[in-house]
């Protein structure tokens, strides 16, 4: 694939993640700086990141390198801001998890 096609691709997950460049760094463990580069040249990042990376945005690895473009993120799983929060939630004591629950919830049925 066209380094500008994966360019425009990696870039256009993120977004549809939620995730702002930083965000998605902070989440690799890597600096901002290697997000921004991968989506101004469309150089792949190193393949031990490629699975994290794809799993952020909920999508496969093939998908990420534009491999397979008409493939759909996973509506089964939330991905990119979404995935790191719930992430961060399965952290927590169980009684903390069960409030976060509770607000949810709320919010859904308020909608």
């Amino acid at each position: 694939m066209p380094d500008a096609v994966r360019a425009h691709q990696l870039s256009k997950l993120r977004k549809a993640a939620g995730l702002s460049q930083r965000e998605l760094a902070r989440a690799l463990d890597v600096h901002h700086s290697n997000v921004s580069f991968w989506e101004r040249t469309g150089v792949a990042p190193r393949g031990e990141v490629l699975p994290k990376m794809a799993e952020i945005l909920g999508v496969s690895v093939d998908t990420l390198l534009g491999e397979n473009p008409k493939a759909k993120a996973a509506a089964a799983a939330p991905a990119g801001r979404a995935r790191l929060a719930f992430a961060a939630v399965s952290k927590l004591p169980r009684a903390r998890q069960q409030k976060i629950l509770e607000v949810v919830e709320a919010l859904l049925k308020a909608s």
